[in-house]
């Protein structure tokens, strides 16, 4: 069975934005002065911005908590916060830059930026970095991050608040029931998904994510556990390597065997819950939702370690994008969203934001507080990726096509490989033919 290539990602963009009905809510910020037309202005740094959470629900209340403490110091801004959900917030964006209605502010990862930043939609901070006091405080590293994921000019387009890992949680009570060893390798851990696993009981080994988000996830299993280092061979990905083929395969062998039947749609939110709430023994995902599994677990019943080694006893894992806020070009109130976006990446509030989100803050200053050795699986994560035992396969956030090819393309496609309707060399090859073309479009206008 051969899958159809994928239309010109120009027609596909098209059709997904006819798709998606106009924003009519929120329109861009303006504090009355005036002018600005696409291109905005800097206006007074006064009266009112908007702010689109790029993770909204989730992040709700500590962006919530930022605006008032932004509000108080900066009595004469007023910053109306709008939450939209992870999984639609590409859409939403895309559709307000072909029909209007952009916000001052939002945020805008690494994965969507190259994206957002091939239509023109936002305003190089490169030099308000420069002359701002965040001069110096921010993570070069992560810095670096945004300004390769922009689209390879180098530009600044985001700002890093920070930065995510993969973490393989497991719960240890129930490994400590079963006499299981710490699922420190992907031997032990495909040992303990199926020892853990009575479905009669409703216990399984481990949730897989099937719904929207599965792509990265299914990548960081593939490398992880073929030990290929690198995205790219030349100018063909590897993602359809034969190592990697069997790696998927063994992989997506694992739902409805030792995972809930459920998980074929499950997103990030349904998945974390579904493992704070029951008896299942293992869960990837990211240092994100840590909070969440303390407040249903607490610390005693599980542990959030780095993903499992593979060949050699290296580890090998995919990119996690950078997170991070862009200021719209369209803004009419440059001025103040850009006060807006200094003030969030100040010390005291990206402390406060990432040890909400349990993630290693941007801020150099923050990442030195004391939450972030408490926090056991971002102190994990930071020490596995410094000490040399962790090789990062690099993802082509910098394809303006990326997010459209690992999301809406085929992540539909991924469920049927779950669902045993397509193979995995299919699918990967799909996959390769797709990023393959994407690059060699991208080479040729960066050339």
């Amino acid at each position: 069975m051969k899958i159809s290539i994928r239309r010109s990602r120009r027609a596909a963009i098209a059709v997904a934005l006819g798709s998606v009905l106009a924003l009519t809510a929120t329109a861009c910020g303006d504090d009355g002065s005036g002018g600005g037309g696409g291109e905005g202005s800097e206006g007074s740094g006064k009266g009112k911005i908007v702010f689109w959470d790029n993770n909204g629900g989730v992040r709700t209340d500590i962006w919530k908590q930022i605006i008032a403490d932004f509000e108080k110091a900066n009595p004469q801004i007023d910053v109306e916060y709008v939450g939209i959900s992870s999984t639609e917030y590409q859409s939403k964006v895309d559709t307000a830059i072909q029909g209007g209605g952009l916000p001052d502010v939002g945020g805008v990862g690494a994965a969507m930026l190259a994206g957002f930043s091939a239509q023109g939609a936002l305003e190089p901070l490169d030099e308000r970095l420069a002359g701002s006091s965040l001069k110096g405080k921010l993570n070069e590293d992560m810095v670096e991050s945004m300004k390769a994921a922009g689209g390879g000019d180098g530009t600044l387009y985001s700002i890093p608040t920070s930065a995510n890992n993969g973490v393989l949680y497991y719960r240890t009570d129930l490994f400590e029931k079963a006499g299981l060893e710490e699922p420190t390798t992907w031997d032990r851990f495909f040992e303990a998904a199926e020892k853990l696993t009575n479905a009669k009981k409703n216990e399984f080994g481990y949730t897989i994510r099937g719904g929207a988000g599965s792509i990265a996830q299914a990548l960081d299993a593939m490398y992880g556990q073929s030990g290929i280092t690198s995205f790219w061979n030349g100018d063909k990905t590897t993602v359809n390597d034969p190592k990697n083929v069997e790696a998927l395969e063994k992989y997506a062998a694992l739902y409805k065997k030792v995972t809930p039947s459920a998980d074929l749609n499950n997103d990030f939110t349904k998945m974390v819950a579904q493992w704070d709430s029951g008896t299942i023994g293992m869960l990837n995902h990211n240092l994100g939702s840590y909070q969440d599994h303390v407040k249903a677990l607490g610390t005693d019943k599980f542990r959030g370690i780095p993903q499992p080694t593979g060949p050699g006893g290296k580890r090998v894992q995919v990119s996690n994008p950078v997170d991070g806020l862009g200021l719209f070009k369209s803004s009419k109130n440059k001025e103040a969203a850009w006060k807006f976006i200094e003030f969030a990446l100040s010390h005291e509030e990206n402390s406060k934001f990432n040890e909400s989100a349990g993630q290693v803050p941007a801020n150099t200053d923050a990442a030195k507080d004391a939450w972030v050795s408490k926090a056991e699986p971002t102190k994990l994560a930071a020490e596995a990726l410094s000490d040399g035992s962790t090789t990062i396969v690099q993802l082509p956030y910098y394809l303006p096509d990326w997010n459209t090819i690992s999301k809406a393309e085929n992540e539909p496609n991924f469920q049927k490989v779950l669902l045993g309707d397509l193979n995995a060399k299919e699918f990967l090859d799909t996959l390769a033919e797709q990023l393959n073309e994407a690059q060699a479009e991208w080479k040729q206008r960066n050339q």
